[in-house]
């Protein structure tokens, strides 16, 4: 089996200042003050929007990111409704092939060291779900099949599409204190680096620990 930590992929081209003249420019429609866009005034603009809490006017804009994580964190990720997913199928992908790597990969537990007992019995599970899901293809089970008995832990990639107001959403809720924190280590900085390229719309999102 090989371990591997989470990790992500912004897929999208960002332009942070072309971003915020396309919200500004969808937003002032609403008060028809388009006579007041300047070069710089979409973060002032935005920063408003932001403050009273309009935020149906940043759904104009999309971002799309590709996750790697375990299949326990892909189930959460999944439950925001708003956004398109497309994700590695346990059905389609056989893991004893050779593009594989002939073994499974998991995402490594973050809540335990290495060194402990529960990092033990967690590898030591892993090892035997690997040599069953091997034995299982062996005796001809199909992947859709076989994968039963594969774990919450198996790697999977996600690719997710998400207007700015979801991710706004799903950072609120995915860095809080009281999220998982296997979700917490892929969502957190992600959300910094949405911060350094969008400041205006992320910043007020703040991590507590």
């Amino acid at each position: 089996m090989k371990i591997i930590q989470p990790t992500f992929i912004i897929e999208s081209p960002i332009n942070g200042n072309e971003i915020l003249k396309h919200i500004e420019k969808a937003g002032r429609t609403a008060y028809k003050s388009e006579d007041k866009i300047t070069e710089d005034s979409s973060s002032k603009f935005i920063e408003m929007i932001m403050n009273r809490e309009h935020l149906s006017v940043i759904e104009h804009s999309f971002i799309t990111v590709r996750v790697i994580c375990d299949r326990g964190v892909s189930h959460e990720i999944v439950r925001h409704r708003l956004a398109s997913y497309t994700q590695e199928s346990t059905r389609y992908c056989n893991y004893t092939k050779g593009k594989f790597g002939n073994e499974i990969t998991v995402i490594k537990p973050c809540f335990w060291n290495e060194n402990s007992e529960e990092y033990k019995v967690w590898s030591e599970t892993i090892n035997y779900i690997e040599n069953s899901y091997n034995k299982l293809i062996s005796l001809g089970a199909s992947p859709q099949k076989a994968r039963s008995i594969l774990p919450n832990s198996l790697k999977t990639e996600i690719v997710i599409t998400m207007n700015l107001r979801e991710w706004y959403h799903f950072f609120k809720l995915r860095t809080a204190k009281t999220a998982h924190p296997q979700m917490r280590e892929i969502a957190i900085p992600l959300l910094m680096e949405f911060q350094k390229k969008i400041p205006v719309i992320f910043d007020k999102i703040i991590i507590n620990d």
